[in-house]
């Protein structure tokens, strides 16, 4: 016995050991738990995790540790976007993405999550995908085979009968019907099921009709309140937060008072749905950037002239409505509906976000800690702190001083893993 203690005790010894310990200094570490800047700032990680983070007076540098002194660069937590499609070509809109094979958008996904990754976004959730591919993409980056964010996954959106998560590009003598497509109490209480069943992690639904589908008017609501709040209490029942894709003022409050956990867009919202939010606690994700695309490449890739024209209507009062929300104080994360505009460039969203009405802080905030709380991983995603994942960005200069910044990012650290590196 004495003999096992001992080999045991030396095995955990030698494991010890072996944990590599890395160090990163910079001139400035964001704290967005606090809403504060720090100066001289130190991070030590441990394999995947950060052991300690705070002052060059504060934390001891441990001896034989690699460490990386970055200079004028910005510490910040890992990225985070709430709104993301990686299966989803930007230069493939309306009928061009019907020539598209399953296994096909599923390879784009690896280009596309690397693509994002390297934008320093570590943390994404993908709210809507064909077959199940954001499962296998999240599956396949989880177990090293391809580079990419961690994910959180819907698989295929859930919708009414020709609404904006059913395919209505085709004729009636095609049949097509999006297998998310539920109509009814319990149909969406199975198609729920079904979805955890093959790997879902968030529950994705449209809620009103949308830009981007053809036939839909994008304030009218999809699904009643009794299908909403079925939807709602199958996924809550199962431990899973529910988004849902609302531009109509009527849909956005029906799904609130339904229990979501956010909204998507949040076009054509009213002074009611704002109390609603605050009341409820719910999150909104307003994607506020990408109207420039779609009204300036959507034609060039393939967006219809009727989505086009519900664009040019919603996107101004969308950004109005974004504003009147921060004021409010409604809670707020980053979510930029990449797949529709460029993977990559989901940074852009964070100018916009400071032009209409948002603090820098607050913006950094909306993809850091808010959506690690949205997506109930507070304990270990979302900031700098002791005993949380070493999910961490750096970026050269204050971003606090100058937001753009955060389109160029330099630095980024995945689970204690440098994905990429600066320049030095």
């Amino acid at each position: 016995m004495k003999t096992i203690i001992t080999l045991l005790a030396l095995t955990l010894g030698a494991s010890a050991a072996c944990a590599k310990t890395t160090v990163l200094t910079a001139d400035r570490m964001i704290d967005v738990e606090n809403g504060k800047l720090i100066t001289n700032a130190v991070v030590v990680m441990e394999d995947n995790t950060i052991v300690a983070a705070g002052t060059k007076r504060s934390v001891t540098i441990p001896a034989d540790s690699d460490v990386m002194e970055l200079g004028d660069y910005t510490l910040m937590p890992g990225l985070m976007d709430m709104h993301v499609h990686l299966t989803s070509d930007a230069t493939k809109h309306g009928y061009k993405r019907l020539a598209d094979s399953l296994p096909r958008v599923t390879l784009t996904g690896v280009k596309h999550a690397e693509a994002t990754l390297m934008a320093g976004f570590t943390t994404v959730r993908n709210v809507g995908a064909p077959g199940f591919a954001d499962v296998a993409l999240r599956d396949a980056i989880n177990d090293g085979d391809i580079q990419g964010p961690r994910m959180f996954v819907s698989g295929p959106s859930l919708g009414v009968t020709g609404g904006h998560c059913d395919n209505n590009l085709l004729p009636y003598e095609f049949h097509t019907v999006s297998e998310g497509v539920a109509d009814g109490p319990w149909a969406v209480r199975e198609i729920v099921r079904r979805n955890i069943k093959y790997g879902a992690t968030v529950i994705k639904f449209c809620g009103t009709g949308g830009v981007l589908s053809k036939g839909t008017k994008v304030g009218v609501q999809q699904y009643t309140f009794e299908e909403m709040q079925a939807l709602v209490d199958e996924a809550h029942m199962r431990g899973l937060t529910v988004a849902t894709h609302a531009h109509g003022t009527s849909g956005i409050k029906t799904a609130i008072k339904a229990g979501v956990d956010s909204v998507e867009h949040v076009s054509l919202l009213d002074e009611e749905g704002i109390e609603l939010a605050l009341e409820h606690g719910t999150y909104f994700s307003m994607d506020i950037y990408v109207t420039e695309y779609i009204l300036s490449e959507g034609e060039k890739a393939g967006i219809l002239e009727e989505s086009l024209a519900k664009e040019r209507i919603v996107g101004k009062r969308q950004r109005e409505n974004f504003q009147k929300a921060v004021k409010a104080g409604v809670k707020m994360v980053f979510g930029s509906d990449a797949g529709v505009y460029p993977h990559g460039d989901n940074g852009k969203q964070f100018a916009r976000m400071v032009r209409f009405g948002m603090t820098p802080m607050q913006a950094i905030q909306a993809a850091t800690i808010h959506p690690a709380t949205l997506l109930k991983q507070q304990e270990t995603l979302g900031s700098i702190s002791a005993g949380k994942k070493a999910d961490i960005v750096g970026v050269k200069g204050n971003p606090l001083d100058d937001i753009s910044l955060l389109e160029n990012v330099g630095l980024v650290v995945k689970d204690g893993h440098i994905v990429k590196s600066v320049a030095m």
